[in-house]
């Protein structure tokens, strides 16, 4: 699995929480059916937005980029998300993004524009409108509002994907096989993801995989430009698809719009914990909508969340009272179905809810009641199956 990472221009904001958190339930529960997930992450710490933000604050954008990095690692683990095997900063692989630039330039893929190096994306047109359900007219608008050039004079189709720039006064760069320069923004992740986990997936693969990796994940914002650069960048490459599946979380908005930090409207998880908000409860809020769809974020959202995490820990804490294997089947076979069911979250906290409804209503101790375990009363099962399937330590 490769989910794209931060730019670390800014503090985390709700809207990376909810995509962090759908692929981390979406990690646990490989992980929970007994099978290994190989996870890679990047961290763009090299970018346009991280060295106007330095340059407007007047601080090192190292200093900027690590700071950013730092809080957002708090901020993750504060939410519970489990991190990734591999977490890498493209700083660090400079030389190895390089030498996959270098590699389509010996394809014959690429083309050189005043030192700037470009993929030719004409080989691919056809694939546009079914990859993004887009058409070439959205597809340019799109491209320039999120970091393409489709107007560059002298670019022979507007939508081929910048590989490398060349060095630019004031800017850092760096000394590689295809001269100075840094990467561009696609082919970070694609050569990334090929380095750090498309080898294991063809060595655990039966026969020969049609792609490199299993899952690329991300908001939808980045179906494209971003993941579809990804996939023609692989195609380029290594003649296969990027990914076996492509997976996209909604978009979390504020006051009636999309939050963004060009906007302002951004909702940060450092803020919301520093003002003694549970993360359980915002962990909850997220999950309580479905991970495909847009939310529209409000604070009656974690007031609900807490009223219902107080019913459940209410009901987890409450002694003596014994619970049926029979009910602690029921209910973590209910919370296994949902999440198999695209990751139905919303389903599968109404039915944690529901269980401790009913189990406050009980009234006389079930003595008699067949344990899952002499050592335990059933609670504790079900108090480790919602940690290790939904990440809610209650």
């Amino acid at each position: 699995m490769y989910v794209c990472g931060i730019t670390p221009y800014d503090a985390t904001h709700l809207g990376h929480a909810s995509t962090y958190l759908t692929y981390d339930l979406i990690n646990r529960y490989i992980q929970a059916s007994g099978r290994k997930v190989l996870f890679a992450e990047n961290i763009t710490d090299i970018d346009d937005p991280l060295l106007e933000r330095a340059i407007r604050d007047g601080v090192d954008w190292e200093e900027l980029a690590d700071s950013q990095i730092d809080l957002f690692r708090s901020d993750m683990t504060a939410l519970h998300i489990l991190p990734p095997n591999y977490y890498v900063p493209v700083t660090h692989v400079i030389d190895q993004i390089a030498n996959d630039v270098k590699k389509l330039i010996d394809l014959g893929s690429t083309y050189s524009l005043d030192g700037d190096i470009y993929l030719e994306s004409s080989p691919y047109v056809e694939m546009l409108t079914p990859f993004t359900g887009l058409d070439r007219e959205q597809a340019l608008i799109i491209f320039a509002e999120r970091g393409g050039d489709p107007d560059r004079a002298g670019k022979r189709n507007p939508l081929d994907p910048l590989l490398w720039r060349a060095p630019r006064t004031g800017e850092p760069s760096w000394n590689t096989v295809v001269g100075e320069g840094r990467p561009g923004w696609h082919i970070e992740c694609t050569s990334i993801a090929l380095s750090t986990i498309a080898e294991s997936v063809k060595a655990h693969s039966e026969g020969a995989p049609t792609y490199e990796i299993a899952l690329q994940g991300g908001g939808n914002d980045l179906i494209f430009p971003h993941h579809f650069m990804s996939e023609i960048q692989s195609l380029a490459l290594t003649g296969k698809s990027f990914a076996g599946a492509f997976s996209h979380t909604g978009m979390i908005g504020l006051d009636g719009e999309k939050m963004s930090k060009s906007k302002g409207n951004l909702v940060f998880v450092s803020r919301l914990l520093s003002a003694g908000v549970d993360p359980m409860a915002i962990r909850w809020a997220l999950m309580d909508h479905h991970y495909n769809e847009d939310l529209m974020w409000s604070n009656e959202l974690l007031v609900k969340a807490e009223e219902k995490i107080h019913i459940v820990r209410e009901a987890l804490s409450r002694p003596g009272l014994r619970v049926s294997e029979q009910a602690v089947a029921s209910l973590i076979n209910s919370l296994i179905s949902h999440l198999a069911d695209n990751l139905n979250t919303p389903a599968a906290l109404a039915a944690i809810v529901q269980w401790a409804q009913n189990h406050l209503k009980t009234n006389e101790l079930e003595e008699t009641a067949p344990l899952v375990d002499e050592r335990h009363d059933g609670v504790g099962e079900i108090s480790r199956a919602i940690d290790l399937l939904l990440g809610l330590a209650l």
